[in-house]
Order: C-alpha cells, then structure tokens, then sequence
C-alpha cells in the first residue's frame, strides 16, 4: 500500500510541474499576442512569467541577451546552473533566453533541470524567433503601405520591398536570387553585368611569361565574395535595363522556384512524411497561375510523391498521374495519420480507393451519371504505424509468430489478440484517431484493414485481415476508445492463423 501511494504521490507532483509549464507557456503566449508591444517592455513582462514555470521557482532567475541589450530578474547573479535556448530568426542566432538556479539543486535530467524544462525553454525560444520575424514583416508591408507617391512610384518601389523583406527573412534565397539576376543580365548581354560577373569569378593562374597555365591546373580562388552589400549590385544595374515591371516578375518567379525545388529535394531524399506534408504546405500557397506551378520538374515530383505516398508499381503510377496533381496530395495527407517519423504509405485498399475516387471527380465532367457518385469520408493509417504501436509496446517478438507450425499459430493467436486489446497507443496517433473522430461526428464506421498485400495492383489479397463496424455513439471518450480498439483488433488479425 506504502508503495502505491508513492507512486500516486508521484504522479500528482509529476502533473503538478505539468500544469506549471502550461501555465507558464500559456502567459508567454499571452504577452506575445500584442503585435506592437515594443521589446523593451515585453521582455521584462516575460522575464517575470518564466520562473514560476520551473520545479524550484522561489531559487530561479532569467534573463535574455537580444539586440545587444539585456533584460534580467531584479537582484539578477549570473551561476554555474544555467540552461539556455537560442532566439533563431531566418536561422541566424538574434539572442539568447537563459534561466538559472541560484543555489544548487538536486540533480535530474540535465543538470538541477528537468527535460521538460529544456523543452520548456526551447519552445519559448521558438515563440520568440517567429514573433520577431513577425514583426519584422510587418515593418516591411507598413512601409509598403505607406508608399503614396503615386502608382509609378509604389510601382518601381515593390521589387525593392520584397527584396527588403527577403533579405531580412531569407538571406540564402536572398543571394541565390541575386546570382540569378545577375545570370538573367549576362544572358541579356549586359556589358556592366558581365563586368561585376568577371570580377567575381575564379582567376585561372598565370606561369612566369604571363600566360595563363593550362586548363587542368586549379583557379584561383576570387578576390571577392558575394557578400550582402554586394548583392545589390546586380539589382542595381537590372534597374537601369529592365522596366519595374520585369524585375518583380522575374524575382517572384524565383521565389516560387525556390519553393518547388525544396520539395523536389524533401521527396527524392526519403524524409519523414511529416516534412513531406510540410514541403507541401509551402507548395500549396503558391498561385496557380504562377510560372514555376507549370515547370519540366513538376510531372517527376507528382510520380515521386505517388511512389512515397501511395505505391511504387508501375502500372498503378501509369495511371495515377494522368488523373492526380501535387495539390491533391496535400488535401490527403490532411487526413492521414502517422508518427513524427514516419516513413510509411498508404495500404494497397487505401491507395487503390483513392485512386478510383481521383478518376470518377476527373471524369464526373465528362459524364453526368458520374456526378452523384459520393465517396465516403475516409481517413487513413500508414502502414508503419502498426510497427509503431508495436514498439511502443515491447511486442517486438510477435513478428516471430510467421515462423511457428500454423497449429502452434493457431493454439497462440487468441492470446496476442487480448494482448494488443489490452495495450496502448502513442500519443500522437491517439491524437490522430482524436482528430479523425471530430471530422466523421456521430456517424456510424468501419475500421477497415489496408496492407501493403492487400488489393495490389494485379495481385488481390483481400479479406485475410479484419474490417469492423463501430457504432460511434455516446461521448467523445467512448468513442475514442471503441474506434481505437477496433483498430488494435485489426493489427491483431495480422498474426491470425
């Protein structure tokens, strides 16, 4: 009984610190909202909201280092027990929030800290770097704003904007962009740009009679390097050889460029689909009408993320591209859920649907009986979740079941049946499940099986696993659970005999 209470004990003192984080995020979240507080009132606001958010608050103290300026609790000492988190705007360290014990505390996680103080700390650091980058923006479009000098001026003034905005934002595209302009000046035979373009390039080496050493020997490395200052420059010379007009088209034709290629490389590299969903997003709010939306690489990123996504058949990429767009991805990892790490597709049921959905909306237009077709809302579950769900479990060892005779399979399975009913899900997939349930309402459901086996293109294997019908009535909570435990019976089915 001594032990149990202990352990109650424990978790309550556990979910008391828990409750102070929040509440400590939650008054910085507060603090922050207000877009036009200068900084040297919020910041003082905010150094008096983080020590009650840390396990020892009577002994805390913060301060923060920004715009070389400091602000610091009353009767601040700097000690040895600090932890620190770095303010990153446009992945450039602006400033530094640091909290500090003043005596020396039992030992945790980190030092006197407890990782979810180090946590705490980063997300506050966070908070921070994009509400500075907020304002930051907003500076820009004020002054855009303010531009009344008449629609000539305002017109000439909107290039030199934006590249305002993406110096202070993005500094990498900022000068990426700044070689493609002075390559766009060059290719248009401008003599200046050819100039700045040769005083910047490598110098091939010369031998005692002053002439240059032959091509297989290394250049020498330029004098100068494309700096920020310098950067201008092949902006400068486009204003006196291309109309206003010309120079914003061509920048925001860059910008969007950019945004494609990030997602070029995010599906060729195999990343986690969380950043896939997240290349996608900035993929999304491109216009449509937009240049780089047509470019040569879009028909290759649409089959790449079908292969990532959906399937790496052939014949069902054959047909899967004439009648699926980028953006039509991004609508359905919407409804999808996955880990953090994920790596997984949709199941062959799951892809095979979805595609037969894709052809009847592209053919609806063409045929009026298909206009009425409804397909039902669907959410869907990579196929590596199950893996998830089972480590998460220590259920490792189950997979040993496919090299059992099938009478021991047989004599075992209704065991690990009840095991996986019994067991619990990670967080972020109960969230998932969670945000699925708000979607569908009170809407009776069917937990249906989808595997990389099933209804392949060619080769169907459907009905070995367990699709089940779930009323989805009563509370939230309930619901929760039932739609939760028909989806472990499902992974359970997988072992079935």
């Amino acid at each position: 009984m001594t032990n149990q209470r202990k352990s109650i004990d424990k978790l309550i003192a556990s979910l008391q610190e828990r409750a102070k984080e929040l509440n400590c995020l939650y008054q910085v979240e507060e603090i922050l909202k207000d877009l036009d507080e200068p900084f040297d009132s919020m910041f003082p606001r905010v150094i008096k909201v983080i020590p009650p958010g840390w396990q020892y608050p009577e002994f805390c103290q913060a301060r923060i280092n920004f715009d070389e300026k400091i602000y610091q609790s009353p009767g601040f000492k700097e000690t040895p027990w600090v932890q620190s988190a770095d303010i990153v705007v446009n992945e450039i360290v602006v400033g530094t929030i640091s909290v500090y014990y003043t005596e020396e505390m039992p030992p945790a996680d980190d030092g006197p800290f407890l990782k979810e103080e180090t946590k705490l700390i980063g997300t506050i650091a966070e908070r921070f770097g994009h509400r500075i980058m907020h304002r930051r923006i907003r500076q820009i479009v004020r002054e855009l704003e303010s531009t009344d000098s008449g629609k000539a001026d305002r017109e000439t003034g909107e290039w030199r904007v934006v590249l305002k905005m993406l110096r202070q934002t993005d500094l990498n595209l900022f000068y990426s962009i700044s070689r493609k302009m002075l390559n766009h000046l060059c290719w248009r035979g401008v003599t200046e740009a050819e100039h700045f373009s040769e005083s910047m390039a490598s110098k091939r080496t010369t031998n005692g009679n002053g002439t240059v050493d032959e091509w297989n020997s290394p250049m020498v490395r330029p004098d100068r390097e494309l700096t920020t200052e310098l950067s201008y420059a092949p902006y400068r010379i486009a204003s006196e050889h291309l109309s206003p007009e010309e120079i914003l088209d061509l920048i925001q034709r860059w910008v969007q460029e950019d945004r494609l290629s990030h997602l070029v490389q995010v599906v060729n590299r195999n990343l986690p689909l969380s950043e896939v969903f997240d290349a996608l997003r900035r993929y999304h709010h491109v216009p449509q009408d937009d240049p780089a939306v047509f470019s040569p690489n879009r028909i290759g990123i649409l089959v790449s993320l079908i292969r990532r996504c959906l399937s790496d058949q052939l014949s069902y990429i054959g047909i899967a591209r004439n009648f699926m767009d980028i953006n039509d991805f991004y609508t359905l990892l919407e409804k999808v859920i996955f880990s953090s790490e994920s790596h997984g597709k949709l199941g062959g049921k799951s892809a095979g649907l979805y595609l037969a959905s894709q052809i009847l909306e592209n053919k609806a237009a063409e045929n009026d009986a298909l206009a009425n077709v409804k397909v039902p809302k669907t959410w869907h579950i990579t196929s590596d979740v199950l893996l998830h769900f089972m480590h998460f479990n220590n259920f490792d060892d189950v997979v040993e079941q496919r090299y059992k005779g099938i009478d021991q399979v047989r004599l075992e399975y209704p065991h690990i049946e009840q095991t996986f009913k019994t067991a619990r899900f990670p967080a972020d997939i109960v969230k998932g499940l969670s945000m699925a349930l708000d979607d569908f309402g009170e809407a009776p459901l069917i937990v249906r099986s989808s595997s990389l086996l099933e209804d392949r293109a060619g080769a169907s294997f459907s009905g070995k696993y367990k699709s089940l019908f779930v009323a989805n009535q009563g509370t939230k909570k309930e619901r929760l659970e039932a739609v939760m435990d028909a989806v472990v019976e499902v992974y359970a089915s997988v072992f079935a005999p």
